[in-house]
């Protein structure tokens, strides 16, 4: 079980030896480090506004859902990790070198994240400036950075053709092709396949509420403007 060996990963990642950038810790094949990589980054998000709030603790809970076994183990790298936002970008490289070959589970972290961000509603400029350095060590672009963001928190933001990555001039055939593959490459199913831990599947079911909710506002959008013409 993988969050059972957090343990002695956690011990690199978080104690005298983290200086080592977690290198030599149960290797890079062990998903151990990764994990409490993961946990550290959603902690120190918790963290980015300067206060760790009942709702910080609360949304990090639904991206990462531990089973009871493990859950006094995830809670306890969750306290160490959320005390300072320092080192983050150390965390943050250890992620985007375990999935470098995977860009889309590094956005499903992004998201992870913005949940978490967002639990106050709010997004700070801390915020936005940990998650923007975050999706550049990822190695996302200004752009890319900028449809993660709209996914989240809207127009400059809420525009639904952000959300899906495609243009407003797009054909309702492509458009419609452009929605399956973002539905499917966001089933929960393609997030395990990713590599991520199945405990941060429910990230899946939030991506996919906005997606499908973006589709149905173009296509609503469409559907008033087709009827103004007629």
């Amino acid at each position: 079980m993988i969050l059972a060996r957090l343990l002695s990963a956690a011990a690199q990642l978080f104690g005298p030896q983290s200086a080592t950038d977690g290198r030599g810790v149960a290797g890079d094949n062990d998903d151990a480090p990764v994990v409490a990589a993961l946990i550290a980054l959603g902690a120190k998000m918790a963290k980015a506004d300067g206060e760790v709030r009942a709702e910080d603790i609360a949304a990090f809970d639904q991206v990462f859902r531990a089973d009871a076994a493990s859950r006094s183990m995830v809670e306890r790298f969750f306290g160490l990790a959320r005390q300072t936002t320092l080192g983050f970008e150390r965390y943050a490289r250890r992620v985007a070198r375990h999935f470098r070959a995977r860009p889309a589970a590094l956005e499903d972290v992004m998201d992870g994240l913005f949940h978490i961000a967002l639990a106050d509603g709010i997004l700070t400029d801390d915020e936005n400036e940990y998650l923007s350095r975050v999706a550049d060590i990822f190695g996302f672009s200004d752009a890319e950075y900028a449809r993660l963001k709209a996914t989240h928190v809207g127009r400059d933001a809420d525009d639904p053709y952000l959300i899906l990555g495609i243009d407003e001039t797009i054909g309702d055939d492509d458009l419609r092709k452009a929605y399956r593959r973002a539905a499917a490459s966001n089933h929960p199913d393609r997030l395990v396949a990713r590599g991520l831990p199945p405990e941060m599947t429910a990230l899946a079911t939030h991506k996919m509420a906005l997606i499908n909710r973006a589709y149905a506002q173009i296509l609503a959008q469409r559907k008033q403007a087709k009827a103004i013409c007629l």
